[in-house]
């Protein structure tokens, strides 16, 4: 009597044990085919289909490392920093060995301003793997965040001796030994970032400054004129070429790189305050009515919108002045020196031609906050 009773508990256990089997395959492959689904929608930028993907693999799986660590990435492209970052921790705790969810916190807190704790982060990610150049740029661009430059130098020489191909690398090194004092060397690796790749902008803004800062202008001007090509919905680039010009003594060829900017950005006030600086340069120490004329030209429309900066209002009240309308000078200059952040020189400016309309305390005022501005 006993072995049918047996037999029938063998085969309801063997029964149980495949429904089981069976389930636990099922889910495995509904696990995979939700993670599948969720980096295809990471692909094609869909955050949100990607989070409910990752989701439902999670309630399936509750202790998948994997699926915590990308839906947290997930969460991180999005902006919800502090999901992401109740995500990435999890990950972190399921697989303390794994790097991965160190450097996405890093990324996370970097991207809050909280560096102390994304140096923390990628320092753990170094300490389980040290040979990923890119987590080593990471670390330095998070110490020269948080003011450390110094810091910085040694993991981004770590991160080029691994892969001297990038040139962001070069380039943020250029950064951090010019901060230092360094210039010869950040030269050196700043000129190395454009060879490397010579689309990197950032890297040829910095080189331009530096060389202008060793009164190497032709070469500040070269590589202006290839930011001007990289950039060419931007102004900007054109505006200091122009100017570069101006400073190399070549009016001509500022005045007419200034004037074709204006002819292709006609809206934008910055290219008519640099016309009107360099037809003001160039009446220096002489009187050139057509060029005073020039340079109130330029100057009038800039100065005249709410937005005009500082140095716009400056520079048009000392056209007014040269021009010999001395009271517009004077409301001019006084606008200048109320509109943050303050050009110096209108300080200086508004002093002349106060003393001139012997407005003695408004050119008293102007000229002991052009000292305090100036003494060091």
């Amino acid at each position: 009597m006993r072995w049918p009773v047996v037999s029938g508990v063998a085969a309801a256990a063997l029964l149980v044990g495949a429904v089981l089997s069976w389930t636990t395959i099922r889910q495995g492959r509904e696990f995979e085919r939700l993670i599948a689904d969720g980096d295809a929608a990471v692909a094609q930028g869909q955050m949100f289909v990607a989070i409910e993907a990752f989701s439902g693999a999670l309630a399936l799986r509750d202790d998948s490392m994997l699926a915590y660590l990308k839906r947290g990435d997930a969460y991180r492209r999005r902006g919800e920093f502090a999901a992401a970052l109740r995500d990435l921790r999890q990950a972190a705790q399921l697989e303390p060995t794994a790097p991965r969810p160190a450097e996405l916190l890093g990324d996370v807190n970097a991207a809050m301003g909280r560096y102390a704790r994304a140096l923390e982060d990628y320092q753990r990610f170094i300490r389980l793997d040290d040979r990923s150049p890119r987590v080593l740029y990471k670390l330095a661009l998070t110490y020269y965040r948080n003011g450390q430059a110094a810091r910085a130098i040694e993991p981004l020489r770590q991160s080029i001796a691994m892969d001297g191909t990038l040139a962001e690398s070069h380039y943020l090194l250029g950064l951090c030994l010019r901060e230092e004092g360094r210039t010869r060397d950040a030269l050196t690796s700043l000129e190395r970032a454009v060879t490397v790749n010579p689309a990197l902008a950032e890297a040829r803004d910095a080189l331009a400054d530096l060389y202008a800062a060793l009164n190497r202008d032709s070469d500040s001007i070269e590589q202006l004129e290839a930011l001007a090509a990289l950039e060419p919905g931007r102004a900007e680039p054109i505006v200091r070429v122009g100017l570069a010009y101006a400073k190399q003594g070549r009016t001509d060829s500022a005045i007419l790189t200034l004037g074709r900017a204006a002819d292709r950005y006609p809206d934008d006030p910055a290219i008519y305050t640099a016309l009107g600086r360099v037809w003001l340069a160039s009446t220096a120490g002489r009187t050139d009515r057509v060029a005073l004329a020039k340079a109130r030209e330029a100057l009038e429309g800039a100065a005249s919108r709410p937005t005009a900066t500082s140095e716009t209002l400056t520079l048009y009240g000392r056209a007014l002045y040269l021009s010999g309308n001395i009271e517009a000078a004077e409301r001019t200059l006084l606008q200048a020196t109320a509109r943050p952040p303050v050009d110096v020189d209108a300080f200086r400016y508004l002093a002349e031609v106060a003393t001139r309309l012997r407005h003695a305390p408004i050119a008293r005022d102007a000229e002991s906050r052009y000292e305090a501005l100036t003494a060091n």
